[in-house]
């Protein structure tokens, strides 16, 4: 591997992936250990620029030096690494419809459509990509597997207490990693402690696993594999093949599985979200790109949670229930399977929830952080306020 100076560019997945990719580059999603930037982070040596959608561009700015752009949905391996290091300035990568990668002229932004103008080279092998909300949950045990080889290689983890139970030899702490009377199964896959992260005791974990730094797992949690803990969250309860990103909590009993849950959420109380139709039938999700709900081939499919929603204690998510940014639910019974971005209400109801009460929520929320809710955000917030108006017709 060599150093690259790279701009991770978004295409139409970055509509396909709402309500995740409101708030975010495409390479910002995490999925495994890491953020998919944070990956090429490790392959090229350098942190990633982005080439975005313009609201998010104060918050996720440009290389304007970079000299390569690659797919911002794309997960790097080995293999892809060396072919994108190996293009020419005028040439772009492609595997059928995908433009993988390309080599600008020295300085020159292109969008996807002027780079399929570009000298094509011809990917032929395997990738993994994201492109629907539910590949990061799918795509999470191969991409944890991945990122634990690229964190762990040549490296010795720091000791646990020998009050826990570790099972088979793939368990990783970083330093600061605290566990105590606890069970790890790695038997079934790797188990990554992040740095300074908690797991409390009376708590069972199989992996695969990845508890990011400053994260906890509270006492007597049950954790399935293919589950990842963001950075800065806190869980408990039942979790089984979830990925949670940073400053969120599920703190509580309930039942979290197959599903994706965003920055700044929270799960109240005894919430569950139910994964499999009774009758078990396929599984649909809404998709912004179609506004209607699509196939999505699962039987198993949870709960998609943009930044900031949240709900209240006892809520009762259907299979397959895509809750947008800011939603705030609350009350008896089951929601609807679409919850639009900036709702307010429950089953009995919904009302838009304003974006100045929006904000004095989330300024709290922040503060408890020692995190400046500052105009950046606030107007990466409005923005998507307005761009998700038509969905709310209450």
């Amino acid at each position: 591997m060599w150093p690259m100076t790279v701009n991770l560019f978004d295409d139409r997945t970055a509509i396909t992936l709402r309500p995740l990719t409101f708030t975010r580059p495409i390479a910002d999603l995490r999925v495994g250990i890491m953020t998919i930037a944070e990956k090429w982070e490790r392959y090229c040596g350098n942190a990633p620029g982005f080439h975005t959608a313009d609201y998010l561009t104060v918050k996720y700015p440009l290389h304007a030096d970079a000299d390569t752009y690659i797919n911002g949905s794309v997960c790097p391996d080995p293999e892809l690494y060396q072919t994108i290091s190996g293009l020419t300035v005028g040439e772009v990568l492609v595997n059928n419809d995908t433009i993988i990668a390309f080599k600008p002229n020295p300085g020159e932004v292109l969008t996807t459509s002027e780079a399929s103008a570009l000298r094509h080279v011809v990917y032929q092998n395997d990738f993994a990509q994201i492109i629907y909300p539910e590949d990061i949950f799918k795509s999470n045990d191969a991409q944890l597997r991945a990122d634990f080889k690229l964190i762990t290689a040549g490296r010795v983890s720091a000791t646990l207490s020998a009050t826990n139970s570790i099972i088979g030899e793939d368990l990783f702490a970083e330093e600061g990693a605290v566990a105590e009377c606890c069970t790890f199964n790695t038997l079934k896959g790797p188990i990554y402690l992040g740095k300074n992260s908690e797991v409390w005791e009376g708590s069972h974990i199989r992996g695969s696993f990845a508890l990011c730094e400053h994260s906890q797992v509270k006492m007597g949690s049950k954790i399935y594999g293919q589950t990842t803990i963001g950075p800065f969250s806190r869980v408990g309860g039942e979790i089984n093949n979830a990925v949670i990103w940073g400053y969120s909590s599920k703190g509580h009993e309930g039942y979290l599985g197959n599903a994706v849950m965003g920055q700044w959420c929270n799960i109240g109380a005894d919430s569950n979200n139910s994964n499999l139709k009774n009758n078990y039938a396929e599984v649909k999700l809404w998709d912004y790109e179609q506004e209607t709900f699509r196939k999505t081939g699962l039987q198993f499919c949870g709960l998609i949670m943009g930044d900031h929603a949240k709900c209240g204690i006892n809520t009762m998510f259907n299979t397959g229930t895509v809750a947008g940014v800011s939603a705030n639910v609350f009350g008896a019974g089951y929601p609807r399977n679409f919850i639009p971005d900036f709702s307010w209400g429950g089953p009995q109801g919904f009302e838009v929830y304003n974006l100045d009460k929006m904000f004095e929520t989330t300024e709290r929320v922040f503060q408890r952080r020692n995190i400046d809710f500052n105009q950046c955000e606030k107007d990466i917030l409005a923005t998507i306020f307005k761009l998700t108006s038509i969905y709310r017709r209450f």
